[in-house]
């Protein structure tokens, strides 16, 4: 037993015997000696701490519920005033409630006040900051508590919260009430956009355990350009060049990549190399695309009501477009059995046709379509399935988001064909990565792979001229 064990054993006999000493008196000499105890550190701070936390909440407190009757006030006095002249009047507004509520103390919280009831009446609650910042490209609540933004490809945590659960809710129910849209318990999961086109999913409790989930995928409100892609490295002004021939020759290209790799946005860059005197039907589960052209006709898939009825998928929408007479079909995404209907639509005459699925390469892209045609409930041989992809897709393009965040073009490729069994492939331009800088930057550069595509002279007798220096790499 230790020094200190024993000596807290016997003070506890002595008390439980009786046998409490009392401390032996100082000498004189020890009186005189021995300095005046101070007050020990510990309590001092902890005084003060506890008045500090004390004004703290009563401030919290006078915040809080300065906001509540605040809402109070706009819903019952203001309510069928534009919400516009309710923000300018925000500060009368204050002040009428602080002189009606004179136990409220007027506090430095005045301005974050202001500031947050403007983001809840006009905006998306605490995270509108966030929407509004354009260096933002991608905002993730999860939970009242915590949420992450994207920065050039970087995820940070950001010092942004809700008050709670049924304040992430009612956020939640400002974006998807406009769209016709429902969220609740028994239907815990929803797509939607806001209306700049941003993408909007969002899951909640109870299959959410941490609390209301919202992902949001930020669109610029002005769509990029293809030297907007340039100046970012996404690809070169050689396969700009390559792949606006590509549309314009109306060749059939697909778009893969990962989720967040930029797919949707080279899709838009690729439309808008489309005459704008085609007519364009989009197809999209949330309409995300901005087309640029005087003729599209954007379609958006419906989910089904609170009684499982009335859904309309994107391969419902894909068989109508076929009786749209569109010159162009351009589909969001391809996750399902509409792959079984734009297969045959491009096999039939729509040719121009552009695209998007998820994949990590254009070889498994060609083996998640293979699957998805399957899922059309069509029990067709591997080979007929073959023989439709092969004569549908021309071109391949892989978006890849790197470690680093860039988002890269790191293969354009040809579909030439069946050979017996297998689809034969043809890299056109790919990404050759050299390394890493010190910043963590990957360094690499994008370059023609010296070989001409086999619709190369389809595009000439079209009249699509590519010098046949654009295959070769600079410096051969």
């Amino acid at each position: 037993m230790g020094l200190l064990e024993r000596l807290q054993s016997k003070n506890q006999n002595d008390v439980q015997t009786g046998n409490e000493q009392e401390p032996a008196p100082l000498l004189e000499a020890e009186k005189l000696q021995k300095p005046k105890q101070p007050a020990p550190e510990s309590v001092k701070p902890a005084t003060k701490q506890k008045k500090n936390n004390s004004e703290k909440t009563k401030a919290n407190g006078d915040y809080q519920e300065l906001k509540n009757l605040t809402f109070k006030h706009i819903l019952k006095e203001r309510k069928d005033e534009h919400i516009e002249v309710i923000v300018a009047d925000l500060d009368s507004i204050l002040s009428e409630i602080l002189e009606a509520n004179p136990n409220i103390a007027k506090g430095d919280y005045l301005e974050r006040l202001k500031k947050e009831l403007t983001n809840d009446l006009t905006g998306y609650g605490p995270i509108n900051p966030l929407l509004l910042d354009d260096e933002v490209s991608e905002v993730m609540v999860n939970g009242p508590y915590q949420v992450y933004a994207e920065r050039r490809g970087r995820l940070e945590l950001t010092d942004i919260t809700f008050r709670d659960n049924e304040h992430v809710m009612a956020v939640l129910e400002k974006i998807v009430s406009p769209l016709g849209r429902r969220i609740d318990e028994s239907s815990p999961m929803v797509d939607a956009r806001l209306s700049d086109g941003s993408r909007v999913n969002a899951i909640i409790p109870p299959l959410a355990l941490g609390g209301p989930t919202i992902t949001i995928r930020k669109f610029s409100k002005d769509p990029f350009t293809v030297n907007d892609l340039i100046r970012f490295g996404t690809l070169t002004q050689e396969m700009a060049d390559f792949l606006e021939a590509c549309v314009k020759a109306k060749l059939n290209m697909f778009v893969s990549g990962g989720t967040g790799s930029g797919k949707t946005t080279t899709l838009n860059v690729l439309s808008s190399f489309i005459s704008n005197e085609d007519r364009i039907v989009t197809i999209e589960d949330a309409a995300e695309l901005q087309l640029g052209q005087d003729h599209v006709v954007s379609l958006e898939a419906r989910p089904p009501n609170i009684e499982e009825k009335g859904a309309i998928t994107i391969r419902d929408l894909v068989r109508n477009s076929l009786r749209m007479r569109p010159d162009r079909i351009v589909i969001g995404e391809v996750r399902s059995g509409e792959a079984l209907d734009m297969l045959q639509a491009m096999n039939t005459g729509h040719d121009g046709s552009l695209a998007t699925g998820h994949a990590n390469s254009p070889r498994d892209m060609l083996a998640r379509l293979e699957t998805m045609v399957l899922m059309a409930g069509m029990e067709l041989p591997i080979k007929a399935i073959r023989d439709q992809i092969a004569g549908a897709l021309d071109v391949i393009i892989q978006q890849s988001r790197l470690k680093d965040g860039s988002r890269r073009i790191t293969n354009i490729t040809e579909v030439q064909g069946l050979e017996g069994d297998i689809i034969v492939l043809q890299d056109i331009f790919v990404f050759q990565q050299s390394g890493v800088g010190p910043d963590g930057k990957i360094i690499g550069k994008l370059v023609p792979t010296g070989v001409r595509p086999k619709f190369y002279e389809r595009m000439e007798r079209e009249g699509i001229h590519l010098p046949a220096s654009i295959f070769m790499e600079k410096g051969e």
